[in-house]
């Protein structure tokens, strides 16, 4: 698994999701609009809420695209130590319990789940406390430093080994 894989991954599954939401969209606008939910009095609200809909829906093609976009025009660049974890970096999260989780800190769509090879990996953004706590991290520890929270971050030979608050954080590179 690289990041160009998920990077494609994500690019793939957000043109998928367009495609749905566009239809989603269009089959709204088309219930807002049909003239059989044209209320009849007060208490036929149908056609409102089908507006509503619709317009809920319009706004998620919106985003969807906005996200489409800035992935399409994103360049990936190799991890640099000097600069610490930044947007565009593949992170594995190694809980204390031992059970790891892929995550990329891309530039939008936070949430998105994609396949990468046979790993799964979350899309998380700097905007989200765990982006955040990312952001910069390029010190390494050691392993009885990564187990103990209240001890200094302190870098040694272990390679890839990183800590934020009480998770392991491991390169893939």
């Amino acid at each position: 698994m690289n990041k160009q894989d998920v990077l494609q991954s994500i690019i793939d599954k957000l043109e998928i999701d367009l495609d749905i939401a566009q239809r989603a969209a269009q089959t709204a606008y088309e219930t807002a609009t049909h003239e059989e939910n044209i209320a009849e009095n007060k208490y036929d609200t149908l056609g409102l809420e089908a507006s509503y809909l619709a317009a809920g829906q319009a706004r998620r093609v919106e985003e969807i695209r906005q996200s489409l976009a800035a992935y399409r025009k994103w360049s990936l660049k190799p991890f640099d130590e000097s600069r610490g974890i930044q947007t565009g970096d593949l992170v594995a999260v190694e809980a204390l319990s031992g059970q790891t989780q892929y995550l990329f800190l891309g530039p939008d769509a936070a949430g998105l789940k994609v396949s990468a090879g046979e790993q799964l990996v979350t899309v998380i953004t700097a905007k989200a406390p765990l982006g955040q706590s990312l952001l910069g991290k390029s010190y390494r520890l050691s392993s009885t430093a990564a187990d103990n929270p209240t001890r200094s971050h302190k870098r040694c030979d272990t390679p890839g080994i990183y800590r934020v608050d009480r998770t392991k954080f491991l390169w893939v590179r």
